[in-house]
């Protein structure tokens, strides 16, 4: 199932679960930060650009590592996005060291945009491969409360 495309804040949604708990938690604690940014004021846009910086690079740490020690075969692009996203975090934050915060909104949003469509392909697929060699199959995933009309 697509997740949907954010339109504003983000927020956290059953269409983001995956089926692979350790990742659905990371991914839920990247929503949660990154939508604290999104609304966060200028005064607290470091702390909160720092604070998404060290959690994102933990789960991506995470995520490459599951990557491989499973030999998941599409695993160079996804490696290669996860750095190409961490080094736009680090350039933001490099200029909000020097007081700018002018890019600091358009990385949320970009990120806000990002987000769904690398869990619902990239991230989901990882996850389906993992239990998939662990369990012999496809995660279950229930999704509370969605229109399925």
């Amino acid at each position: 199932m697509t997740a949907p495309a954010t339109t504003g804040q983000i927020h956290w949604a059953d269409t983001f679960l995956l089926g692979h708990e350790e990742m659905d938690d990371v991914h839920h604690e990247f929503v949660t930060l990154l939508g604290q940014l999104q609304g966060a004021p200028q005064a607290e846009l470091a702390a909160r650009l720092d604070a998404l910086a060290v959690h994102t690079r933990t789960h991506f740490e995470m995520e490459n590592k599951w990557m491989l020690e499973t030999d998941f075969p599409p695993r160079d692009c996804h490696i290669d996005e996860h750095a190409a996203v961490l080094k736009s975090i680090d350039e933001v934050r490099a200029r909000v060291a020097l007081d700018d915060y002018a890019d600091v909104a358009s990385l949320a949003a970009a990120l806000a945009d990002w987000f769904p469509g690398h869990a619902d392909y990239l991230d989901s697929a990882l996850a389906q491969w993992m239990c998939k060699r662990r369990f012999g199959g496809k995660p279950v995933v229930v999704r509370r409360g969605l229109d399925l009309s």
